[in-house]
């Protein structure tokens, strides 16, 4: 059964996130909160962790399309190819923010990803997701988790969260309430943004 833990946006407690951090290096899955809905997420380099996820999500790993969910823009390079001057113009404005960007994916992949051109990069504007990804030390692959109800796509009660997730991740961040409108997808692939999911966020900025 998973964790249910309190962890304030205001002032996220460090040894509350230390805890959250010890469990995705050992191959845990964590919900939390972001700047748009509630998360799914595992660690990076955790090949086991982003199986359970796949099983979850019903998807072979292969072709999963999940976020990097990065703590900044200098993670970029880690991940994505060499990055032009209006394209990081575009990101520098909107993030950190309720965005999803697809960039060009490089050779610094996951072995799972290699496979993959693009990447999508997220950087929340959420104090508590960004504490986790800094004690982490690189980004949480992460995906959305909707609800059964067609009328409420994401649930945003953290306790309703716990309630239908306790049995299939190992931690549950309560962070408050959180949104229910997913964040905006832009693809910057081809050198010219593309808006492939309008969500949160202001698309005159891109």
């Amino acid at each position: 059964m998973a964790e249910f833990i309190k962890i304030y946006e205001e002032n996220p407690n460090p040894k509350e996130i230390k805890r959250v951090v010890d469990t995705l290096r050992k191959g845990g899955l964590v919900i939390y909160p972001t700047d748009t809905v509630y998360g799914l997420g595992c660690d990076i380099m955790n090949t086991r962790a982003l199986e359970k996820i796949a099983r979850i999500k019903g998807i072979k790993l292969a072709k999963a399309n999940w976020s990097f969910i990065c703590a900044d823009l200098s993670n970029l390079s880690d991940y994505a190819r060499q990055i032009d001057t209006p394209t990081f113009k575009i990101l520098k404005r909107a993030l950190p923010g309720p965005y999803t960007f697809i960039l060009n994916g490089n050779n610094n992949l996951p072995t799972v990803f290699k496979k993959k051109k693009t990447v999508g990069i997220r950087v929340p504007n959420n104090s508590i997701t960004k504490a986790l990804v800094e004690e982490l030390g690189n980004p949480i692959v992460s995906t959305s988790i909707r609800d059964d109800d067609d009328v409420l796509e994401y649930t945003t009660d953290p306790e309703l969260i716990y309630e239908k997730w306790e049995n299939l991740v190992d931690i549950v961040v309560d962070g408050g309430y959180g949104g229910n409108m997913a964040s905006t997808i832009v693809d910057l692939s081809t050198g010219y943004p593309e808006i492939i999911r309008e969500g949160k966020g202001n698309l005159d900025i891109i």
